[in-house]
């Protein structure tokens, strides 16, 4: 499974950074963001992180957790998981974040998961799960309200 979410953020490269990195801050910043709690700290966004929020269907919020291992790169800048535990374990994300010149940020998040869930299958029904109801249903979803909420944060100033 390979999920691309971008958008550009009328904000420049540390503030989007800035913002993607504290997840402590984001269930104030995201209401679909139950909570965010790290449960070994390493540094700022650095150490083993439990999320949880939920996937809207309507009216109704379908909740959706992990944990993950999250480190960070300010040099690039990068905001890098691997998931640990919960259904996506093994997936792999990292947010980018692309200086575009004219005072805007490209962010993209992309989501690689080569096994699917670890689930007593066989490995081509796991993949397809992944690709076809985990990425696309989930993943997307969340992962698309998360750079909206983080874009009008940002373009707050």
């Amino acid at each position: 499974m390979l999920t691309i979410d971008e958008t550009v953020m009328r904000a420049p490269v540390q503030a989007c950074y800035q913002a993607g990195a504290d997840v402590e801050r984001w269930p104030e910043r995201l209401p679909h963001y139950r909570w965010v709690r790290f449960q070994r700290r390493d540094g700022f966004g650095t150490g083993l992180i439990e999320m949880a929020a939920g996937r809207a269907f309507g009216p109704l919020s379908w909740p959706v957790w992990w944990v993950s291992e999250m480190h960070v790169d300010e040099a690039r800048p990068a905001v890098v998981y691997r998931h640990v535990a919960g259904i996506t374990t093994g997936m792999d994300v990292e947010w980018t974040f692309e200086d575009r010149g004219d005072g805007t940020t490209l962010v993209r998040i992309v989501h690689a998961w080569k096994e699917g869930p670890r689930w007593p299958l066989p490995g081509f029904v796991r993949r397809w799960i992944g690709d076809a109801v985990i990425g696309p249903v989930f993943i997307h979803a969340v992962a698309s309200r998360t750079l909206a909420g983080i874009r009008r944060h940002v373009e707050r100033g």
